[in-house]
């Protein structure tokens, strides 16, 4: 009996209004595409300017240096959350100070290749090459490395607390392959905590136009470098040799939202160490803390 009424009742509400509309039409339609919540144009830029400090070697004396970092990518919907991201960067590092046979410039131009599965226009795993040319002036194929990175991230307690592991390679960095990762605490819909290295930070929003953040950030990038002569430490007269640069930073970061599809950046603290790292030559570099401001804008469409 339960079965007829039901059947009953579903033939009142079909057939009566097509009875009254006249002939069913049995033509299926498609089903509405659920909106894309995700950002397919990303666009970003940073300068970061590190003040002068000493080099803890004396007789070489003191430098600064200027980051700059551009960077383009497109994302394109593979299936459901799943994307495939394409894109190009240019980054650039300038050193400035005394003369002690140190490259005074790296660069390197590079192009981006991930899949990633993103929700909210936050990755939630992603595997990253980043092919492309690490150098101070001459291109060349010892220039070429093809850098990469992976991480995927799942829940330790449901919306509340977040496990990432993540690594990190390159042919020409030390070690070839490194861990990275950490934990995501979400204490409340405005504070949390993203204690997840490289760049760590504790992040503070009130609303949906400011974020603060208290940051940590290791930043590490290998170059194929030109003749390095020194006019002070012979033992830094390297030819086409293998350099990975580094700086580490700790400071405090204010983002600014309220512009649809832009976000404005401000920060500043302390850059704890500048290395100049030779491994393959056992000689390493390293200059004292010294200040940073760092400006930067984000845009997504």
């Amino acid at each position: 009996m339960r079965t007829f009424r039901k059947l009953a009742v579903l033939f009142l509400c079909i057939g009566v209004p097509s009875a009254v509309a006249g002939p069913a039409n049995f033509e299926l339609q498609p089903s509405p595409t659920p909106a894309d919540e995700n950002s397919h144009d990303i666009f970003s830029y940073e300068t970061t300017y590190t003040f002068q400090s000493d080099f803890n070697e004396s007789k070489l004396g003191n430098g600064d240096s200027l980051y700059n970092d551009f960077s383009y990518d497109h994302r394109f919907l593979i299936t459901g959350k799943w994307y495939f991201r394409a894109g190009v960067e240019y980054e650039r590092y300038d050193f400035n100070g005394t003369d002690n046979g140190l490259p005074d410039h790296l660069q390197a131009a590079s192009a981006h290749v991930a899949v990633e599965y993103v929700v909210k226009d936050f990755p939630g795993i992603s595997i990253e090459l980043d092919p492309g040319v690490y150098f101070q002036d001459s291109v060349s194929w010892d220039a070429v490395d093809i850098p990469g990175k992976a991480f995927v991230t799942f829940p330790l307690k449901k919306d509340k607390i977040f496990a990432v592991v993540a690594l990190g390679w390159g042919l020409y960095q030390d070690p070839p392959v490194a861990p990275g990762g950490g934990i995501i605490w979400l204490f409340s819909d405005k504070l949390r905590l993203q204690a997840v290295f490289p760049k760590p930070a504790l992040i503070y929003q009130p609303n949906d136009d400011w974020d603060f953040r208290i940051t940590g950030e290791l930043n590490y990038t290998s170059f194929r470098t030109d003749d390095v002569v020194s006019h002070t430490e012979h033992k830094l007269d390297l030819h086409d040799a293998v350099l990975q640069y580094s700086e580490d930073r700790a400071g405090v970061q204010v983002g600014y939202s309220g512009i649809k599809h832009l976000k404005l950046i401000a920060g500043a603290g302390v850059t704890v160490e500048r290395n100049f790292d030779f491994f393959r030559a056992n000689q390493s570099k390293r200059t004292d803390p010294g200040p940073y401001l760092r400006i930067a804008a984000e845009a997504k469409f």
